[in-house]
């Protein structure tokens, strides 16, 4: 200190010790927990020795039953589903006293928001929901408002303490961004499908990325586009609900944190040749299962899959105890559209320790399609929005309800107390053939000719004949298998 300086303030004073102490401590602990986590991952490394026999020569970690290639990924999993065993693994190893020279983890991945260094050890928190929204004074109404956009599909599975709050910030951040579609929030997290410019959605991105609730855990990758817009939806609904996709089982009973293992792309499509290959033989031990509804599957599935022919995921459930003896020491191979009804119903299926086995594709069919766009996945994808389907091959693999030529184009039945989906080609509709059924055309022809107002009941020959859950025969899914 110069002649003439003035001491700064607390400096010497009691106060000023205790203060400089407690910034010490701190930042010893910091330490401690950024050391605890390096070695928590650390021991997750898959030996370089065993990785091509691993599940995929690029995988260089597991943990939870899940393959990891990149850093950034195994350590956003043990941020965000580990916080509780690095708080104690530091506590055991009293990790405190290391000092400012231990390892720590490299600067360009900071702990996470919600990781251990910023949970202190416990699990059970969640970083505060920031309510801002972004400034779009710069842009033009035109630019946010643009039916020239597309389409977003994701979902984040993360520990939500204000639902109710996050609900709210959705509305209105896709209000002020003039995005349509459904966002559902639970306190397990949040599922969501917006349409709109392409200047809103990628400002929607931004935004999503940097709310702290999800920063380190949302990443950019875990979004799907497709073309589209916010023409592709009637209306915006954001609402709180039990589960983010409704499978109708308590999240507490069945997490999705015992979801099955995670398979690229590439590793899906690697498993998938070598399964259709067994199975052309009659030699095969695995099970391609399709978890989608049947009108999803009915336009586009993956060659030599089971496709269940349920109507609700939420009988999705049922459908497994139903034919637990058809995946009896079976390899299950599991997909979805966007990968989420897999992180549940893989679950489930594990619950049921029947399986050798179970795996699912990370991403689902739409990152599929961006790599393997004519790859084992044959005909289009469905999607629930008013295009109800995009497509990447030229494969038509269904056809009319009525005539039967190829067809994959659904529209709604014409009846109006019916909310099914029908598939009927130009040739019929011209013919007035446009119900789902003989008995939805029935009604809608005694609509047209009695009193306007007259109600009629929502049941059809499409829903009472086929069952709410149907059981396989495993004898012929086995002769069946691979002949797509």
């Amino acid at each position: 200190m110069g002649p003439g300086e003035a001491p700064p303030p607390g400096a010497g004073s009691p106060r000023g010790s205790a203060a400089a102490e407690a910034m010490a401590a701190r930042k010893q602990r910091a330490f401690a927990r950024r050391k605890a986590f390096s070695l928590f991952v650390k021991a997750k490394e898959v030996p370089a020795a065993v990785r091509g026999s691993a599940g995929g020569e690029g995988v260089r970690w597991r943990c939870c039953r899940q393959a990891f290639e990149e850093l950034s990924g195994i350590h956003r999993h043990v941020a965000l589903q580990h916080a509780g065993d690095i708080g104690q693994q530091q506590q055991q190893a009293g990790l405190a006293a290391i000092p400012a020279a231990a390892e720590v983890r490299p600067a360009s991945c900071p702990a996470p928001a919600g990781s251990a260094g910023a949970l202190n050890g416990h699990s059970g928190s969640s970083p505060e929901i920031c309510c801002a929204l972004p400034d779009t004074s710069h842009l033009s109404h035109d630019a946010l408002t643009s039916k020239v956009g597309e389409v977003l599909l994701y979902y984040c599975y993360c520990e939500v303490r204000d639902p109710e709050k996050l609900c709210a910030w959705q509305k209105a951040l896709c209000q002020h961004l003039h995005l349509t579609g459904k966002v559902r929030v639970a306190s397990e997290g949040i599922n969501g499908t917006v349409g709109g410019s392409k200047v809103a959605t990628n400002l929607y991105i931004e935004v999503m990325l940097s709310q702290p609730l999800f920063k380190d855990v949302l990443c950019q990758a875990d979004f799907k586009s497709s073309a589209g817009g916010a023409h592709c939806f009637p209306d915006l609904r954001v609402g709180v609900f039990k589960e983010i996709v409704p499978m109708g089982i308590d999240p507490k009973i069945v997490s999705y944190k015992e979801t099955g293992i995670h398979l690229s792309p590439q590793e899906f499509h690697r498993e998938v040749e070598q399964y259709l290959s067994q199975a052309s033989q009659g030699q095969s031990d695995t099970i391609l299962l399709d978890c989608r509804n049947f009108y999803e599957s009915k336009i586009g599935h993956f060659q030599g899959c089971l496709a269940p022919d349920i109507r609700k995921f939420s009988y999705f459930p049922s459908y497994v105890d139903e034919n637990l003896e058809l995946f009896k020491d079976k390899r299950v191979l599991m997909y979805c559209t966007g990968g989420i009804r897999c992180e549940r119903g893989s679950a489930y299926l594990r619950s049921k320790a029947v399986c050798r086995e179970v795996y699912q594709l990370k991403g689902g069919i739409h990152k599929y399609l961006e790599e393997f766009p004519d790859g084992f996945y044959r005909g289009k994808l469905f999607v629930f929005d008013d295009r109800y389907a995009i497509c990447s091959n030229e494969d038509i693999v269904s056809a009319c309800r009525y005539c039967g030529t190829l067809w994959d184009q659904y529209k709604l039945c014409s009846s109006q107390h019916c909310r099914q989906l029908v598939l009927t080609c130009p040739s019929c509709c011209n013919k007035g053939l446009t119900a789902c059924c003989p008995v939805c055309q029935e009604k809608e022809l005694k609509v047209t000719l009695q009193a306007s107002g007259q109600t009629l009941k929502e049941e059809c020959e499409c829903t009472r004949r086929r069952p709410r859950v149907p059981i396989e025969h495993v004898l012929q899914r086995t002769l069946d298998a691979g002949k797509d």
